[in-house]
């Protein structure tokens, strides 16, 4: 006899929840492109990571004094209340431009969990989130698999520049067919690259007001600004959160630590944030990762220093990337902030249509052997727009990759 899963349990082994692109990445990631060892090696440009400072990061954990031995021991589900002091110092000096009280601090393992768990808490299953798009992949998967929430896309257009606009946001309101409960707005813009100003995130937040629901503001790409126009924080515009606005931000992603599994919640609302302990015991973060990230965040100059290379680096690849793009004539949406562009793929698209998008997507990962992330993970309006990735792997090895997509699409 045999004893079989859930429904739940079918459902997930039949579809893991993680896209094609994600796949195929973890697939070919045991034979990367190696100018002398493998030189016809994959290239992976479709994961958003800053590997370029990792050894600065280690050097600094490592400087890190011996850790206490109550670490140990069970604490605080949501975060120790010293880790969660300094993240609030460190994030009012750093991100939100004012520091929050610590106990309106919560720490949870990686911001996909603090996402899960968050709109666990705001939303029912089957309420509407919207999310403008394009957008970041991911979030179907985090607010949808167990939560059982629909994301209800704000679609923009490079017709106009991907600009946003209140009747945009009304429109899709109108036809959720669902209740709304939430905007989730990711700022800076993944994949966009986009900065947005004090007045548009004014803008957003007015709105949301009016419409009665929660805002989330994913500010996960605060310190990874390399353009002219600084991040601004809806912290700082908002003066103060109150019950409905509500701040996400991790170390994946400013400190290129995604393996550390240490996301935050910045939220002013009180039931909201004993909602979130109440799950937190399943997506704690390690009691060890949170003593040494504190060490980290306390130590001023270092940071300061950090976050000024952080941003040196990404504007030196971002400018790399492009040179190279331009050289071989690919088309491309200028980006501010982020590891990522846009590229405009569409003249080399068989038929206007997502069939031919992944159709081109797959040519591309076949024979040049590199990865971009699909236009239709992103949730793009039309097809044809794919992200390129170019902080994950050395620049020398992005223009490889650019030069192997430059001769595919000679060919297409």
């Amino acid at each position: 006899m045999t004893i079989g899963l859930s429904r739940r349990g079918r459902r997930l082994a039949a579809s893991p929840p993680f896209p094609e692109y994600i796949l195929e990445n973890m697939a070919r990631s045991g034979a990367v492109y190696d100018p002398v060892e493998n030189p016809g090696g994959f290239v992976p440009l479709a994961v958003a990571e800053n590997l370029r400072l990792g050894s600065l990061l280690l050097e600094r954990m490592a400087a890190v004094r011996e850790a206490p031995a109550r670490i140990l021991a069970y604490d605080t589900m949501i975060g120790s209340d010293e880790f969660r002091a300094r993240l609030a110092r460190f994030l009012g000096r750093k991100v939100l431009g004012r520091a929050p009280r610590p106990e309106h601090v919560a720490v949870l393992a990686g911001a996909g969990s603090v996402l899960e768990i968050l709109f666990h808490c705001l939303g029912d299953p089957g309420d509407g989130v919207l999310v403008p798009t394009p957008s970041y992949a991911g979030f179907w998967a985090d607010l949808e698999t167990r939560d059982e929430l629909a994301l209800v896309q704000v679609p923009t257009t490079s017709a106009d520049g991907f600009r946003l606009t209140p009747d945009r946001f009304d429109r899709a309101m109108r036809i959720a067919g669902r209740p709304v409960k939430a905007l989730l707005f990711t700022s800076p813009n993944n994949p966009l690259g986009t900065v947005y100003s004090a007045a548009e995130i004014e803008e957003v937040l007015g709105w949301a007001r009016d419409a009665g629901i929660h805002v989330v503001f994913d500010e996960i790409y605060a310190l990874s600004v390399f353009g002219e126009r600084p991040f601004t924080s809806c912290a700082q515009v908002a003066g103060e959160l109150g019950d409905s606005v509500h701040v996400v931000w991790a170390f994946s992603k400013d400190f290129g630590a995604s393996g550390l599994r240490c996301g935050v919640l910045v939220s002013e609302n009180e039931e909201l944030l004993r909602a979130v302990d109440g799950l937190a015991y399943w997506a704690c973060c390690s009691g060890h990762t949170q003593h040494v990230l504190g060490e980290v965040i306390a130590d001023d100059a270092w940071i300061d220093d950090y976050v000024s290379r952080v941003q040196t680096v990404l504007g030196d690849a971002y400018r790399s990337v492009t040179a190279a793009l331009e050289k071989a004539g690919i088309p491309y949406f200028p980006a501010q902030a982020g590891f990522f562009l846009l590229l405009d793929l569409r003249r080399h698209l068989a038929a206007h249509s997502w069939q031919a998008e992944e159709d081109l997507w797959r040519r591309i990962l076949e024979e040049a052997n590199v990865n971009l992330t699909p236009g239709s993970a992103c949730r793009n309006a039309e097809p044809g727009l794919l992200r390129l990735c170019f902080a994950s792997v050395p620049a020398e090895t992005v223009v490889v990759g650019v030069r192997r997509l430059a001769d595919v699409l000679s060919r297409a």
